[in-house]
């Protein structure tokens, strides 16, 4: 069988917003369909890394926001803050929390979701709940409002597996509009991107220990 061909990402026309710089770490509003890092594919390799190292050429990424998700991200700008902001996100002491449209009215205010996350192998970049090998991943879920057929909704995840937040609000039946991974047809075709936002992030200084904390608007409406 012959293989697919390589998926060009289009290149990003929206710039990256600064949003905190000190020392020790750079926190940048990331526009959504750009790369957090270079992809394998040569022709990928513009990316909120790349466009950063041109200004800052000791950054490195220390974690990543899917393509299609725009918001927070933190970047290191050395070895030290690298290691440190590293370490913060293993101990899941890092506060992360996004917004996201759902499709559909979520009956329950607020809650839980927990359930465990494997890589669907033969859909592959895809992820499946699978209980027999799946990793432990916990998202909380608030409703901030409802429309016509959508809900608002603040989420918190604990864990950070990859498309945690899509596979669980998938799971209560309420999935993220447009996105193209595991909406059905008329959520996708709902929006031209994916409504789904790193609103915030909390983390401490590598130097001070002081905690900082940015926040970035929704570019989408209920």
């Amino acid at each position: 069988m012959d293989e697919l061909p390589p998926y060009l990402v289009p290149h990003s026309q929206e710039d990256t917003r600064v949003v905190y710089d000190d020392s020790d770490l750079l926190i940048i509003d990331k526009p959504h369909h750009l790369l957090s890092v270079p992809g394998r594919h040569p022709l990928n390799h513009d990316s909120l890394i790349k466009r950063l190292q041109g200004r800052f050429p000791d950054v490195q990424a220390v974690h990543r926001l899917d393509l299609d998700t725009s918001g927070i991200m933190v970047v290191p700008k050395h070895r030290v803050s690298l290691s440190e902001i590293a370490r913060q996100f293993q101990r899941r002491e890092v506060e992360k929390e996004y917004t996201a449209i759902l499709w559909g009215e979520l009956s329950d205010d607020h809650g839980s979701v927990e359930l465990p996350i494997a890589t669907d192998w033969p859909n592959r970049p895809k992820q499946m709940i699978c209980h027999e090998r799946g990793k432990h991943a916990l998202t909380h879920f608030s409703v901030l409002a409802r429309a016509s057929n959508r809900t608002l909704v603040r989420l918190k995840p604990v864990t950070g597996r990859s498309h945690q937040l899509r596979i669980h609000m998938q799971s209560l039946g309420h999935p993220i509009i447009g996105c193209d991974m595991y909406a059905h047809p008329s959520a996708l075709a709902a929006s031209e991107r994916l409504l789904l936002h790193a609103t915030r992030l909390t983390l401490r200084s590598p130097t001070t220990g002081n905690w900082i904390s940015a926040f970035s608007p929704i570019p989408f409406e209920l």
